[in-house]
């Protein structure tokens, strides 16, 4: 007998117990689906968040006194650091002359921008940047012109809209060269930024960038920490501007020599790092309980074989009798356990794909297959039927011929 023919028997095998076979099913369904479905949410958020975070431009990092995660057990000790003030950018700005850029940043956040009688929710956020920290975030202005160094010498009240900030204010009109106002003061618009698209239904495009020196005008030179930002100019020097970096402002903030930093640097690829810190919790509870569906699944399995070679004995004496080796009986029932698993697994992916990619679009992720989890939930389906089928199968196969025609 021929593999093909073997299968075909499988699956006539199968066919004709649907009930017992669904039954059977159930537990590798719910195996699988629990791997897939909470792999493709994670695969979904992370290729969210990476494409979130890249706003960063290659090759850059961030100094800042908060960790782009906070640890809620150690709030009290990020919040006792000292701020990063501008006196800090500018030290360091001077003596870190292997780096491409270094510019200086600092948002506040629910502000209200009006023009005439049109105005924005209360949700916009209000940064000031040097012309370095737009290409270091990798802000690219559409039409209009960038911050320039002029403007921060003589803090212009300048502003470059999102993009989302210039359809609500200007839906019909040109918005360079109007005049907005931001917390009661006049910015005269210079720019509007190309669209960054939105992360879980965040969009990016809601802010309002003005000069740095301008940004403390306002809200006070002191009142929050800034955060600077570096690019380096290939690849090549990352690593080592970033320990540059770290020794600068360590002896610019006076940190004690064995001392933790008292400022923190991520980057897309430190900040993604974390991510998968988090998420790899979340992937071993969706192992356990996918083991322990897939133990009991097993077991199903084996006894759904055992019972199935007692219904067959006959039949299996019959093939013996006319020459069936015992290769050929335990292929077939091996064959019947592995398809049994992988009509489960196919059914549990379909599943499981279907529904995390459904409620990844409820928080507005880009639609995701992941490929490398769905081989893996096939890997298992055929680890399970041949572990949990070979026993029945070991036992068909080694079943006396006359004894078998017997069998009533």
């Amino acid at each position: 007998m021929n593999l093909l023919e073997t299968i075909a028997i499988a699956f006539s095998s199968i066919k004709s117990n649907k009930l017992r076979t669904s039954l059977t099913l159930l537990g590798i369904v719910v195996g699988i689906f629990s791997i897939i479905v909470i792999m493709t949410i994670i695969t979904m958020l992370q290729n969210s968040i990476e494409n979130g975070v890249s706003q960063l431009a290659k090759n850059t990092f961030q100094i800042q006194k908060y960790p782009p995660i906070m640890d809620g057990g150690h709030n009290d000790k990020y919040r006792n650091r000292k701020d990063i003030t501008i006196e800090d950018y500018y030290r360091l700005k001077d003596m870190l002359t292997q780096a491409k850029y270094v510019g200086a940043e600092r948002w506040v956040s629910g502000k209200i921008i009006k023009y005439y009688n049109r105005e924005t929710n209360p949700n916009v956020p209000v940064a000031g940047m040097t012309p370095e920290a737009l290409k270091n975030n990798n802000f690219k202005v559409e039409y209009g012109r960038e911050i320039r160094n002029n403007d921060l010498d003589y803090s212009n009240n300048v502003a470059i809209l999102g993009k989302d900030v210039s359809d609500k204010l200007f839906p019909n009109i040109n918005p360079i060269g109007q005049d907005i106002r931001v917390d009661g003061k006049p910015f005269k618009v210079i720019g509007v930024f190309e669209s960054l698209g939105s992360i879980f239904g965040q969009s990016q495009d809601n802010m309002v960038i003005v000069p740095l020196t301008t940004h403390q005008q306002i809200y006070g030179k002191y009142k929050n920490s800034i955060n600077i930002t570096v690019m380096t100019f290939g690849k090549q020097d990352y690593n080592e501007t970033i320990e540059a970096a770290t020794g600068y402002m360590r002896t610019i903030r006076k940190v004690a020599a064995g001392a933790e930093n008292d400022f923190d640097i991520y980057s897309n690829e430190s900040l993604l790092s974390q991510i998968n810190d988090i998420t790899k919790y979340v992937k071993i509870g969706a192992m356990v309980i996918a083991f322990i569906a897939l133990l009991a699944a097993g077991v199903g399995i084996m006894n759904i074989m055992l019972v199935s070679v007692t219904e067959r004995t006959r039949e299996i004496g019959v093939r013996k009798a006319i020459g069936a080796r015992k290769s050929s009986i335990l292929l077939q029932f091996l064959i019947e356990a592995i398809i049994l698993c992988l009509i489960g697994g196919i059914i549990g992916i379909a599943l499981g794909v279907g529904v995390g990619n459904i409620a990844g679009m409820a928080l507005d992720a880009k639609p995701t297959i992941p490929v490398l989890w769905v081989m893996l939930g096939l890997g298992l389906c055929i680890l399970v039927g041949i572990i949990f089928g070979t026993y029945p199968a070991y036992k068909a196969s080694n079943l006396d011929p006359i004894e078998a025609l017997r069998f009533e």
